[in-house]
């Protein structure tokens, strides 16, 4: 399955990209889209079987969705978002 995590900040989601990177999933940084909205503009797009790389988020995630074929579905939203 394919996610897509948003940050409040350009240094969460690098920070983000290193966690997926370490532990062997495959993400890149890019745009956020337009149907999504973001505090820094920056999301990380990765896979893997899991939609959560850790043990929990990162507190700079402020929401992670599925991509599907019909758009996006919330999986996580940061109580403070």
């Amino acid at each position: 399955m394919t996610y897509i995590a948003t940050f409040y900040s350009h240094f969460g989601a690098i920070r983000f990209k290193r966690l997926c990177r370490d532990a062997g999933i495959p993400a890149e940084l890019m745009p956020v889209p337009r149907n999504l909205s973001s505090s820094c503009g920056t999301c990380v797009r990765y896979g893997g079987e899991t939609p959560c790389p850790a043990a929990q988020y990162p507190e700079e995630v402020e929401q992670v969705v599925a991509v599907t074929g019909k758009g996006y579905a919330l999986l996580f939203r940061a109580e403070n978002g």
